[in-house]
């Protein structure tokens, strides 16, 4: 029996896993093998206060952990299926299974995070892997001297396609609207870079090619019947994110696109569960929103199991 079990290893997962443990909570974190933390995939955070010139999410993460573990953090990479609640001795507590093992805590904390939307065209998933990626620091090495696109407008399209940059020919960003919704120095940025064209007011209809990808066409939302065909040997598709909570439905209150409801104090409509970082339903999703709420999330759940256990200061002045 743990007193709390972290679903995520990202940055807000693994803020909690810091703060539990260090309160000296039986904490474990199960991070997953399928859906890894998107910073992991990013090339240059340069907006975590602390590191002036910017520092690799990769790296940042492994910090993260690093510090987690000295504190006692156990991890164990199992992809979680399902939670229930159960009752010993009239408390109630929570089973998740994850990878056929099955673990129990007091109280849970969600930080299971986002995956990348797709555009859900034809020829996106028969070219997954073949021109298609999600991942610009991951697959932008393979596209030296070649045309690519990226599909979307805000701060992860414009920073893989600065990355891109680095490797690709010609970089064409496509985005539905007629300007960026990324940050100013971002768009300052792209603007600048004589490699970045871009296609405004403009979305991918398919993705074509044929052992890999050769092109996608192009319309104009405005005029629908106004279409091109782009060559591009890489599509690149940043068009926002979705939750990773399928396991979680039924449990507590979500939004309509799936984002976990919580309180300010990282509270979900289920009693012992906590959620926090972009899995929640929030206006700023960035590494350092998302460490905020892992530390609050923490900090209330170690609150909750001290109620539970009768040790709460509210408790000894019952007594």
């Amino acid at each position: 029996m743990y007193d709390v079990i972290i679903v995520g290893s990202g940055p807000a997962g693994l803020t909690a896993g810091i703060y539990a443990s260090r309160s000296k909570l039986k904490t474990l974190l199960l991070t997953s093998q399928v859906n890894p933390s998107l910073i992991t995939t990013t090339d240059l955070v340069e907006n975590y206060p602390g590191f002036p010139g910017g520092i690799n999410g990769f790296e940042l993460i492994e910090r993260f952990k690093e510090q987690a573990l000295s504190f006692g953090l156990e991890i164990a990479e199992n992809d979680v299926s399902s939670i229930e609640k159960i009752v010993r001795d009239s408390v109630e507590s929570w089973r998740v299974t994850a990878s056929e093992h099955a673990y129990e805590a007091f109280s849970l904390i969600i930080a299971s995070g986002t995956e990348y939307a797709h555009l859900n065209v034809p020829g996106e998933e028969r070219y997954t892997g073949k021109g298609v990626s999600y991942c610009a620091t991951c697959d932008g090495p393979f596209y030296r001297d070649a045309p690519v696109a990226v599909v979307g407008g805000g701060n992860a399209a414009v920073q893989e396609a600065l990355f891109l940059t680095r490797f690709a020919r010609k970089v064409t960003l496509i985005h539905r609207r007629d300007r960026l919704r990324a940050d100013k120095v971002l768009q300052d940025q792209a603007t600048a870079n004589e490699k970045i064209d871009f296609m405004w007011n403009s979305v991918v209809d398919e993705v074509v090619g044929d052992d890999l990808v050769k092109a996608v066409t192009v319309s104009n939302v405005n005029d629908p019947q106004n279409k091109q065909t782009l060559e591009v040997q890489g599509v690149f598709i940043f068009t926002g994110n979705i939750p990773n909570t399928g396991f979680a439905k039924g449990l507590m209150d979500c939004d309509d696109k799936g984002f976990i409801k919580v309180d300010s104090e990282m509270r979900t409509s289920a009693k012992g569960i906590f959620a926090c970082g972009d899995c929640t339903q929030k206006l700023l999703r960035q590494v350092v929103t998302a460490c905020g709420d892992g530390a609050t999330a923490a900090f209330a759940a170690e609150q909750y199991i001290q109620e539970i256990k009768g040790t709460s200061y509210t408790s000894w002045d019952a007594a």
